[in-house]
């Protein structure tokens, strides 16, 4: 290699370099200038990056900031908005049982973080390049030239040209970002008083020091004490979880949970999935109801319950009654979950199966965009979808509603294997039905997975007994139901594995009978 194809490799390796190093210093400024707007913690949140190495919390003029190690270089700047409530006693509850499992909303955030870094990256990338693509286009001569330029007037007004160009073009990216005031933390234990011990994992949290009224502290003590009952009472309830006698499914068979009406208790999403590893699950049914309202503020449920069957590939769901709109679907199915728009898909096991959302809330299947239908309208039209789906010899095994009443109709002209829902709070089933040409299906509606009373679980423990279900799968189609129901105190009740058979009521082994 000859001495001058050397120095042109040298060149372009430190080309290259030094474009790198100024990409990534503009794409650090970029980053740490910018901003973006969430659904966080039941707030419209804004979060802005910085290399602080803490995470700052601001809950607005009543409660005091928050901080704490990020536990890396990196931190945030975290700014709550409006929310829906207007008690604090409420939203320090809701705070204490978001914190409590923080798994959901600490996805939320990464994953905001980590697409304002590549926005930045990628737009540090783009300004890095022009300069050497400048340099690139203007050419060898003409780059002597003007450097030879550079020490007249002329060639400095076209140096601060350049340079300002860099600043108009970086600056914009930048603005919005303002100075932090003087700030006063001190540490969590000192604010709250020795009467309130703390958790380990919040030994190194602090609070703005200038929230010192008698008030403000009864609710930080409040929020303090409701986390540590939600969480030795669900952590426990996920512990003990690995140790149900429960089913164990054959090599030919596979098992989905079910849950419906969580009503935003977040604390039970651990012990659901506790449950389910322990049972051998490897999908999950939801039922819907995972909201009270279905608005965005309860983003956090949502959140929670993704992150929690995060792993796991096969996961379907309905919006139920109080999923008002369109938002909790839409939700749902950017972090994931399948719904339906009135087609049969591939379900557990090998099975197939159809969903429809309540009518009550956003319409159902394909025919959402349909105004003004009854539920008895609606019934009608699944049942003729479903049988129509097995007369062309696509038999529904599963079909998921979030009120397995829907389903009554497709089981009695005999053309779904097992219908399951929730929305009553109350388990029922699972019941044999007996189709008038012979053909046996089944319904089972599980209570509510979220111990609710009402459209609300949320709080430090459960409001009453909270309920699931492993339905088996074997041969494409379910094979039995097992319930698990954890009731206020913390006691398990395993419910017996009940076999789902499908012949006729001549057939040897089959026990259907007529729904009430």
């Amino acid at each position: 290699m000859t001495r001058a194809s050397l120095l042109r490799l040298l060149g372009i390796v430190l080309g290259v370099l030094g474009w790198a190093v100024l990409a990534l210093a503009i794409a650090a400024v970029i980053f740490t200038g910018s901003e973006r707007t969430i659904d966080l913690a039941s707030h419209e949140a804004t979060i802005s990056p910085d290399f602080s190495g803490e995470v700052v919390l601001r809950t607005g003029p009543v409660l005091p900031d928050l901080r704490a190690p990020s536990g890396s270089r990196l931190g945030l700047d975290i700014e709550l908005g409006k929310t829906d409530t207007t008690s604090l006693q409420e939203l320090t509850a809701r705070y204490a049982a978001i914190a409590s499992q923080p798994e959901g909303q600490v996805a939320v955030v990464v994953r905001s973080v980590r697409t304002m870094a590549v926005a930045a990256l990628l737009q540090g990338t783009v300004l890095a390049a022009l300069p050497f693509a400048l340099w690139l286009l203007v050419g060898g001569e003409r780059r002597r030239a003007l450097v030879a330029q550079l020490p007249s007037a002329r060639g400095v007004i076209a140096v601060l040209v350049v340079l300002l160009l860099l600043v108009v073009l970086v600056a914009p990216l930048t603005w919005g970002r303002h100075d932090p005031l003087p700030e006063r933390w001190i540490s969590l234990s000192e604010y709250v008083g020795d009467e309130i011990p703390l958790p380990d994992e919040a030994r190194d949290v602090e609070i703005m020091g200038d929230a010192t009224t008698e008030e403000t502290k009864r609710l930080v003590a409040s929020a303090v004490s409701s986390y540590q009952q939600g969480q030795a009472f669900y952590s426990k309830a996920a512990d003990d979880a690995a140790d149900l006698d429960l089913r164990e499914p054959g090599d030919d068979e596979s098992v989905a949970v079910l849950v419906s009406d969580r009503h935003l208790n977040v604390g039970m999403d651990a012990v659901a999935r506790a449950i389910a590893d322990r049972a051998g699950a490897t999908a999950v049914l939801d039922a819907g109801d995972d909201t009270s309202t279905g608005e965005r503020w309860e983003a956090f449920s949502l959140d929670s319950v993704s992150a929690a069957f995060d792993d796991l590939d096969e996961r379907w769901a309905v919006a139920g009654n109080h999923d008002n709109g369109s938002f909790v679907r839409s939700h749902m199915s950017q972090l994931g979950w399948r719904y339906f728009d009135g087609e049969v898909l591939d379900g557990p096991g090998g099975s197939r199966i159809l969903g429809v959302d309540d009518p009550r809330s956003s319409g159902l299947g394909n025919w959402r965009d349909e105004k003004g239908l009854t539920s008895a309208e609606v019934a009608e039209r699944l049942t003729d979808a479903v049988c129509a789906a097995d007369e062309d010899g696509d038999r529904v095994n599963t079909l998921l509603v979030h009120d397995a009443d829907f389903g009554d109709q497709a089981l009695e002209r005999g053309c779904v294997d097992l219908v399951v829902g929730g929305h009553v709070h109350v388990e029922e089933g699972p019941t044999a039905v007996t189709a008038t040409d012979g053909r046996v299906g089944w319904t089972y509606t599980v209570g509510t997975t979220g111990g609710a009373a009402y459209a609300i679980a949320i709080g430090s423990k459960l409001r009453r007994a909270a309920n699931l279900a492993l339905i088996t799968y074997r041969d494409g189609r379910p094979a039995g139901i097992q319930s698990v129901t954890l009731q206020t105190n913390g006691r398990y009740d395993v419910g017996e594995w009940t076999e789902l058979t499908y012949g006729s009521p001549t057939d040897e082994g089959a026990a259907p009978r007529q729904r009430d």
